[in-house]
């Protein structure tokens, strides 16, 4: 390649990713009535800045290779900072391992551009294998936070098993999103923990989370859903004793394994939430998001508990790394009460659904809890059949 062809071609590759960035996205035909999808991904690693991937000197990269490629973008924290609408990326590269960067949009639907650098994580005396998928919660104590999964090579695991993994809960701490202070791992008495959620208040004088205690990196064992527990600090976080306050339960969306999403929305109404459940199929897992709402006098207690999924992939959400799944741990509230959901499709690309903290408790509080059995969901479904029969007869 001569050096005028290099220059070209890098022409060509800023053309095409500026064309991807700005091309405008469009809501999606009304379907359900609890939110709107829109049409593209709204992150994916074509956004990510073309010299965080090739080396564009001539000299040294005639062939204008990429010499660190990146592979998926997903499983976004999310914030709202100066007036953007603020992702916090897993971005992850071709050699696996993720690392956090910021992308921001001034609408939250499109046009989301890298910040100039990556999040510069710093290490404990432990050092992570890999992080990803963090929380954002700007807490009551004045400090923003950042939870998120540490992944290392599980201790206990023989020389010759490559595959065996531990995973606890990582935190740090910023004001400004750029320079960050990492706290210890959070202790608690589960072996593992990887979804460890921040509630933005103190409650009663601790700081509270949501846990998914687990046995092992992949199973949960006696750990059962998700978890809740109280620290006396956050330097370091150590949590005494946890309970279950939303189980797995059998043949629903959550049976294998469910987890809380991003930081709740503090509502009139209760606390919500938007979580994950995952059920096995012959294809795989299945991940889909569902919501819940708990009592503002006790985050702990589940008031609305609407049956079935919220969200499950559709269309080309179902084409990537992994078939049928998405995952939400981020979501931003308007100050006129919108609410935009950021979910990852099949652990590689982001996509964004609009709604409202309206539409989300009006759904909450009068859709039916699950059945749980056939014959009881029969009886919802017509006891709905003749109310509307009434309707439409006069």
């Amino acid at each position: 390649m001569t050096k005028q062809e290099f220059e070209t071609t890098l022409n060509r590759l800023y053309e095409k990713q500026e064309k991807h960035i700005t091309k405008k996205n469009k809501i999606c035909d009304h379907k359900n009535g609890i939110f709107n999808r829109y049409e593209n991904p709204c992150v994916t690693p074509e956004n990510v800045p073309i010299h965080w991937k090739y080396d564009l000197n001539f000299k040294t990269n005639p062939y204008l290779m990429e010499r660190l490629g990146l592979n998926a973008t997903l499983n976004c924290g999310a914030f709202k900072w100066k007036d953007k609408y603020c992702l916090m990326v897993r971005t992850e590269g071709v050699d696996r391992k993720s690392f956090f960067a910021v992308a921001e949009s001034p609408n939250g639907i499109d046009n989301f551009r890298f910040w100039d650098y990556p999040v510069v994580m710093p290490e404990t005396d432990r050092p992570d294998t890999n992080i990803y998928d963090m929380r954002i919660t700007k807490h009551e104590d004045g400090w923003i936070y950042g939870v998120f999964c540490t992944e290392r090579k599980d201790p206990n695991a023989p020389a010759s098993n490559t595959f065996l993994a531990e995973a606890q809960g990582g935190i740090a701490r910023t004001k400004d999103f750029v320079k960050w202070e990492r706290l210890p791992d959070m202790k608690s008495p589960s072996a593992q923990q990887r979804n460890l959620v921040l509630h933005p208040e103190f409650v009663d004088g601790k700081y509270a989370f949501y846990t998914r205690p687990q046995d092992g990196f992949v199973d949960t064992g006696k750990g059962g859903g998700i978890g809740w527990g109280l620290s006396k600090s956050m330097n370091p976080a150590i949590i005494e004793s946890e309970i279950i306050i939303e189980p797995n339960i059998y043949h629903t969306i959550k049976e294998l394994k469910n987890g809380q999403g991003p930081t709740p929305i503090k509502t009139k109404e209760g606390w919500l939430h938007l979580a994950h459940g995952t059920r096995n199929t012959a294809s795989g897992l299945r991940y889909v998001l569902y919501i819940f709402v708990t009592s503002l006098e006790d985050p702990s207690k589940v008031i609305y508990r609407p049956g079935g999924h919220l969200i499950a992939p559709e269309g080309d959400e179902r084409i990537g790394d992994l078939q049928g799944l998405v995952f939400g741990n981020g979501w931003i509230e308007d100050d006129n009460g919108d609410v935009f959901i950021y979910y990852a499709a099949c652990d590689t690309i982001t996509y964004v659904a609009k709604t409202s903290v309206d539409k989300l408790l009006d759904y909450a509080k009068n859709t039916p809890e699950d059945g749980l059995r056939s014959a009881k969901c029969v009886e919802q479904r017509i006891e709905l059949i003749n109310n509307n029969l009434k309707i439409l007869n006069g």
